[in-house]
C-alpha cells in the first residue's frame, strides 16, 4: 500500500489515546460523562449513537446497544426495533445535516464476518455522496477524507435532538 502523509491529521488519529481495557463499547456505555470526548450523538436506556472512530466516510457512526453482547440473536427484541427506528432517523439526519446522497447501512457479525470489534454487536451508517470514491481509494488503498471529524460531530450533535428527542 502507498502511504500518504497527512500530518495535520495527528490531533485525530492521537485524540483518546487512553488506552481502554476491555470492550470499547461497555467503555462508553459506562462513561456517560465522557459523551463529547467520545463522539456520543445520542443515548438512551438501550442503546446509544456514536461516531466512529475511523470512518469509511465522514459521518460514520454507529448505533451500539448497550447490552454486551456478540450475537445479534441474543439481542432483545425490543431494542433491536427500537435501534432499526432510530437507524430510519439517522438517515433523515444525514440526509438533511450532512446532504448525503445516500446511506448504506450494515452490521459485520463476527470476527469472520468481517467486524473490527466483534465482542460487541454495532450497526453502521455511512452516508455517502455521488462520486465520492476516487482513483486513491480504488487503485491506491487510501482514503481522503475532506473535512474535520470534529466539525462533523459538533454538526451531527447539535442537531441530534431535533431527529432523536433529547438524551436521557
Amino acid at each position: 500500500m502507498e502511504r500518504v502523509y497527512a500530518p495535520w491529521r495527528s490531533e485525530y488519529v492521537s485524540q483518546n489515546s487512553e488506552k481502554i481495557n476491555g470492550c470499547v463499547f461497555c467503555h462508553i456505555v459506562n462513561h456517560p460523562n465522557k459523551d463529547e470526548e467520545l463522539g456520543v450523538l445520542y443515548r438512551d436506556e438501550e442503546f446509544f449513537i456514536v461516531m466512529n472512530k475511523y470512518p469509511y466516510s465522514p459521518g460514520h457512526f454507529m448505533i451500539i446497544p448497550n447490552f454486551h453482547t456478540d450475537k445479534l440473536e441474543e439481542l432483545d427484541s425490543f431494542v433491536w426495533g427500537k435501534m432499526t427506528l432510530f437507524a430510519q432517523k439517522s438517515v433523515k439526519l444525514l440526509k438533511d445535516v450532512l446532504n448525503a446522497g445516500g446511506v448504506n447501512i450494515g452490521m459485520n457479525l463476527g470476527s469472520v464476518g468481517g467486524a473490527g470489534i466483534a465482542e460487541h454487536i454495532h450497526l453502521h451508517l455511512v452516508p455517502r455522496w455521488s462520486g465520492d470514491t476516487n482513483f486513491i481509494t480504488t487503485i491506491g488503498d487510501t482514503r481522503v477524507y475532506s473535512t474535520d471529524f470534529n466539525k462533523i460531530y459538533k454538526r451531527l450533535k447539535e442537531k441530534a435532538p431535533l431527529y432523536f428527542g433529547e438524551n436521557r
